[in-house]
């Protein structure tokens, strides 16, 4: 990792498609290049000050998982080498390098993937209220942070303006078909073990994590990012203890921080001070430490 720190790219020669929270994105035809700046995002607010080193530890992170559950689902990444995207980006290396991924267009699903393993944030909220999350029915007696006997699947609609809302299972049937549907569950909960086995090992327990999907040449890959601090719930094995919420490698310290000076949720995020930056810097580098070994 280096300290450059990039929270815009500004790259003129290259054609800029979308800048979503975090990642800028260009067109090349049949592939686009996802740029991870080190913007941060909490309750889908972009903050003010951007987290230095964010974007390499997204983008390397996303490499590995892309790589170790390959054998479960392909995906959509040709090449993190910069030497290999199109010659027109070359120029841009010291921006791109460690940050960037060249990858498969692909026709996006429109459904958020959920995995989760432990019951924790809106989940556990809705477990309080319903006895069930997506519709599905959790045994009673369940405290926050609970380890759940299986995996469960619990899709969110994928917001283009607002928040996500948690939709059922044949919610997801009806949106992309049952075949279809079948499918990305079952990869989902596959993926997600293959990775909560491989991260114990470590000493880090995946509480829950997204994934996105999409259809190229109309087979199912995962597309996006995978199994980030961005996407996923990370939490020290050896702090454990249910019945609470955790300390975190993730974005949630960056929330926890927020809420407790009383911001309200809505643009504009507060500036967030050097000690929040730096811990929070620091938890991403932690996890990627962690779970790639430096």
């Amino acid at each position: 990792m280096s300290d450059n720190v990039i929270s815009k790219t500004e790259l003129p020669d290259l054609p800029l498609k979308a800048r979503g929270k975090v990642r800028d994105i260009y067109d090349f035809g049949d592939k686009l290049l996802i740029v991870a700046t080190d913007r941060i995002s909490a309750f889908d607010v972009v903050m003010p000050n951007p987290i230095p080193d964010k974007g390499k530890v997204l983008t390397k992170l996303s490499k590995f998982w892309f790589d170790f559950v390959s054998d479960i689902i392909p995906n959509h990444m040709i090449s993190v080498n910069v030497d290999d995207f199109p010659e027109e980006c070359k120029k841009y290396r010291s921006v791109l390098e460690e940050r960037s991924m060249l990858v498969w267009k692909a026709e996006p699903i429109a459904v958020e993937c959920i995995v989760r393993g432990y019951i924790s944030g809106s989940a556990w909220d809705e477990y309080k209220k319903k006895g069930e999350i997506c519709g599905i029915e959790l045994p009673p007696g369940l405290r926050e942070s609970s380890k759940l006997e299986e995996p469960i699947f619990t899709p969110t609609t994928k917001a283009q303006v607002g928040h996500d809302e948690n939709i059922t299972f044949d919610d997801v049937k009806r949106l992309v078909g049952i075949e279809l549907a079948e499918k990305i569950r079952t990869v989902c909960i596959e993926v997600y073990k293959k990775a909560r086995d491989y991260a114990e090992k470590r000493g880090i327990i995946i509480a829950d994590t997204k994934m996105e999907f999409g259809l190229k040449d109309g087979k199912l890959i995962l597309i996006d990012e995978l199994l980030t601090p961005d996407s996923s719930r990370f939490w020290p094995m050896d702090e454990y203890e249910p019945g609470r919420p955790q300390k975190s490698f993730d974005k949630q310290f960056l929330r926890d921080y927020l809420t407790s000076i009383g911001w309200n949720k809505t643009p504009p995020a507060p500036d967030l001070p050097e000690d929040i930056i730096e811990k929070t810097r620091m938890k991403y580098l932690e996890a990627y430490e962690k779970l790639v070994g430096g």
